[in-house]
């Protein structure tokens, strides 16, 4: 749910890279955030678990113009890809507007790329998102690690992961290769959709669900 921000005339909208453990989503915003503009880019903040950090950062993409006058202004997260860490996914998906699921072509990993999926979906029936909802939401498939000798194929992680038939991306998230494109496509998705459904009378929404750097005087765009 993007926020707008009258006192700054900003509106803000949530991306968040899902995907299993180790499959590069961390990777994708420690290029992102060094390839920004200092000026242009928040924090690069971290909240450390046991084997992956949740990491977040905002940024203003000047070339995507600004909506209704308001300036764009996005919020990027990664979540925690173990299993145990479950109920930190799902907090971190509250507000989401975008998705970008980070998929990892090695062969041993392409069930744990189901079960990350099949866990990214429960979480949105959970936070109240039903089906027509979840369809409607944005989202963006990566396809990383394609330098692997043993790379599973484009077509078979296309036909398992991507049903509807999204934008998606090879990467080598690591050498920065496909990255910026994998954004640039989100922070795209998240704009068409905002225009396409207009927004519903806006009422404060709780502290707790505005995404970091939001800030005061931020109302909610549907």
């Amino acid at each position: 749910m993007a926020l707008i921000n009258h006192r700054a005339r900003e509106i803000h909208f949530k991306i968040v890279y899902y995907g299993p453990g180790l499959g590069g989503k961390t990777t994708n915003l420690r290029i992102l955030h060094d390839r920004l503009p200092p000026e242009r880019r928040g924090r690069l903040l971290s909240v450390a678990t046991d084997h992956e950090r949740t990491l977040f950062f905002d940024f203003l993409p000047i070339e995507l113009g600004s909506v209704n006058g308001l300036v764009t202004r996005f919020h990027l997260y990664t979540v925690p890809g173990q299993v145990y860490y479950r109920l930190s996914r799902r907090a971190v998906l509250q507000g989401v507007d975008g998705i970008v699921f980070v998929a990892d072509s090695h062969p041993a990993r392409e069930q744990a790329n189901r079960e990350s999926l099949a866990d990214l979906e429960q979480h949105l029936t959970s936070l109240g998102l039903d089906e027509r909802r979840q369809r409607a939401l944005p989202r963006i498939f990566q396809y990383n690690k394609r330098d692997l000798p043993l790379a599973l194929p484009i077509s078979r992680l296309s036909a398992v992961l991507n049903l509807s038939g999204a934008p998606e991306f090879e990467a080598v998230a690591r050498e920065g290769r496909g990255v910026t494109e994998t954004l640039r496509a989100a922070c795209k998705a998240v704009l068409s959709r905002l225009a396409a459904e207009p927004a519903a009378a806006p009422s404060p929404p709780p502290r707790a669900a505005q995404p970091a750097g939001a800030g005061p005087g931020a109302t909610p765009h549907a």
